[in-house]
């Protein structure tokens, strides 16, 4: 038998998970996230969240409310007599009262092999460390961040081509389906529940615009994923001749040289060990562009230096 479920999600990585619950015959009694933002050009337009998005387009009540600590906002919650709660990416702290609230209780879709990366920016900070490779989980809920049971794992490596875009997207849909799996599991009775390990415990800290500036004087692999890991947003950056210039993405070169300079035509550029050359570039108040078309903009030679 499908469930009655309670979806909580607000970006674009939650609607994949939304869909594939419905697509498998799953209950959606209503759908939590995010009250819309200003956006559109001027600033002056609400914009939904893009799970507000999808769940009109499924008929399915929409609520966004402030705060889930009022009296309240708990009756409200149980008033939907749901089975379970799913949570991906929703972006509000869940209080004991709303945990305890459904039958099986709530199931968050994290974006990291847990206990690694516990918080709000996994995808970043296991590319700009450097790791091997990253996954998604789904795990009962408890108050604490991140630190619930985990039933459910798969795991994914991380190449250096990968931005933090592209484990983004893997991630998003390697998630549905394993949040699919896990509610079939937990609605036959057989989902098993194990408790993190307290080793290997790190966080992921959201991203901060200062840590955004290149630092050339790092081995090449090193500025690769902080580049990588960065991109598209809030997008690492170098200065040139006064002005920002964030790279979106790049590759390992061969080269060597005073860390920043460039080294060729190609935009090959040196770090404090190896080189990387640049592939996607974006100027200030521009568009993303193909370093060749870059070039045809900005005459980037030797001995032009990236500060």
């Amino acid at each position: 038998m499908p469930l009655r479920l309670i979806f909580m999600g607000t970006p674009d990585f939650s609607v994949p998970t939304l869909l594939e619950l419905v697509a498998h015959g799953h209950e959606i009694a209503a759908v939590y996230t995010r009250a819309p933002k200003p956006g559109g050009r001027r600033g002056l337009q609400l914009q939904p969240t893009p799970v507000e998005e999808a769940a009109r387009k499924l008929g399915v009540p929409v609520l966004t409310p402030k705060t889930l600590k009022t009296p309240e906002a708990l009756e409200e919650f149980r008033a939907f007599d749901a089975d379970a709660a799913v949570v991906v990416a929703y972006g509000m702290i869940l209080p004991q009262a709303i945990l305890d609230a459904p039958k099986l209780g709530c199931y968050n879709l994290h974006a990291s092999l847990l206990p690694r990366w516990r918080g709000a920016a996994p995808i970043n900070r296991a590319i700009m460390a450097s790791d091997a490779e990253s996954g998604v989980m789904v795990m009962k809920m408890d108050v604490g961040l991140d630190t619930g049971d985990v039933a459910m794992a798969e795991r994914l490596a991380i190449t250096d081509n990968m931005t933090a875009l592209d484990l983004h997207d893997r991630l998003s849909r390697l998630g549905a389906d394993l949040m699919v799996r896990a509610m079939a599991a937990l609605d036959r009775g057989g989902l098993q529940l194990k408790k993190q390990s307290e080793d290997g415990v790190t966080y992921a800290a959201k991203i901060d615009k200062a840590e955004a500036r290149i630092d050339w004087t790092r081995p090449a692999r090193e500025v690769l994923r902080h580049i990588h890991g960065l991109s598209p947003f809030p997008g690492a950056w170098a200065e040139l001749e006064n002005a920002r210039v964030k790279i979106l993405r790049c590759e390992l070169a061969k080269g060597a040289g005073a860390p920043g300079e460039v080294l060729d035509d190609h935009l090959t550029i040196a770090c404090g060990e190896g080189a990387i050359r640049l592939i996607e570039l974006q100027r200030e108040g521009k568009a993303r562009m193909q370093a060749a078309d870059f070039l045809r903009g900005v005459p980037l030679k030797p001995p032009m230096r990236l500060a």
